[in-house]
């Protein structure tokens, strides 16, 4: 195949993985800004360097969303991979601009469905059922009851402290749990990226088999932390402030919480897991400790249905793409 059609994909590719970073910025600073333990620009350049840091940490996630179908075959072959590009990116920009945070990773694999379908190419669902579908309704659970028992543990454990000197000690702790949600985000969300890249090159036959060359991990990294730096402020809103007011504590702990899930899902289970469903519902997991009610459940489950349209949605819109992109190609 040309050079040229492979550099397309290449650089859509890296499109989405700027468009993710922007969207899922706020899953690493939201909180930590909300509570003003960083400022927002000291935040983002944080989220940007850790996210950069985080994607040479492992490859297994790349190698499970490499899988997710076989590679195409025959004539149009990278439509299948740029179609599928083009549907996750597209749903990315709508999830942002309605401020909903949704899932790149989600978007990313629906993409792949609907083209692969489409393109009559073998959609291994033994993979989307193990290592997408699974995971994606036990990570946010996992979260939000593990963030719920953490703040739970840190209330008693400060019970008979004054709030001040906790409030100052928690805002320094988040320096630390935002940066390391922010690794975990870039060990996730920038493998997908190479994931796809890999699936190109291989489909295009400039490569064989699963290996990540190293500009591969450079571009990656480099196109998720631009994105991440230049921020996500209709999302960081919503996380921040319109789910619930939150405090350092709540804040240290909903970090902590949904880094260790990104952190085991990744290198245990490789799986390809949403950022953005595990901080979610690690916020409303802080903040049901205060009262049921202080979670604004309506928008919550504005957001769940965003979760739920995801994959299927991105997949049409990756479907309608191949179709459209055949149609002007023949």
């Amino acid at each position: 195949m040309e050079l040229a059609t492979i550099v397309a994909v290449i650089v859509i590719a890296l499109a989405f993985d700027y468009t993710n970073g922007f969207h899922d910025a706020a899953n690493a600073i939201a909180t930590s800004v909300s509570t003003r333990a960083l400022t927002p620009r000291v935040a983002l350049l944080l989220a940007a360097v850790m996210n950069f840091a985080g994607a040479f940490l492992g490859t297994r996630v790349a190698k499970t969303v490499f899988s997710v179908i076989e590679p195409p075959e025959g004539e149009h072959a990278l439509v299948v991979v740029f179609a599928a590009l083009v549907g996750a990116i597209t749903w990315n920009l709508l999830t942002w601009y309605a401020g909903l945070p949704s899932s790149s990773s989600h978007a990313l694999i629906g993409g792949l469905i609907g083209a692969g379908l489409i393109g009559s190419v073998t959609v291994h669902w033994d993979k989307v059922l193990d290592k997408v579908v699974i995971p994606m309704v036990v990570s946010p659970l996992v979260g939000g009851l593990g963030a719920f028992l953490f703040m739970l543990l840190i209330l008693w454990l400060f019970r008979n402290r004054r709030p001040g000197p906790i409030n100052r000690g928690f805002r320094m702790a988040q320096t630390v749990s935002a940066a390391a949600m922010a690794l975990g985000h870039g060990l996730q969300d920038a493998q997908k990226t190479m994931g796809v890249i890999v699936l190109a090159l291989v489909t295009g036959g400039y490569q064989d088999g699963f290996h990540i060359p190293w500009w591969v991990v450079v571009l990656a990294a480099s196109a998720i932390s631009l994105g991440t730096y230049s921020g996500g402020w209709r999302i960081m809103r919503t996380l921040g402030r319109r789910i619930i007011e939150l405090d350092p504590p709540r804040g240290f702990a909903a970090e902590t919480t949904a880094a260790s899930v990104l952190y085991t899902t990744a290198y245990v289970f490789q799986a390809p897991i949403s950022t953005t469903h595990t901080i979610t519902t690690a916020i409303m997991g802080v903040g049901a400790t205060k009262r049921m009610k202080a979670v604004r459940w309506g928008l919550a489950a504005n957001i769940v249905t965003a979760w739920i349209f995801t994959i299927p949605m991105a997949g049409l819109v990756a479907a309608l793409a191949y179709i459209a992109i055949n149609v002007v190609v023949t």
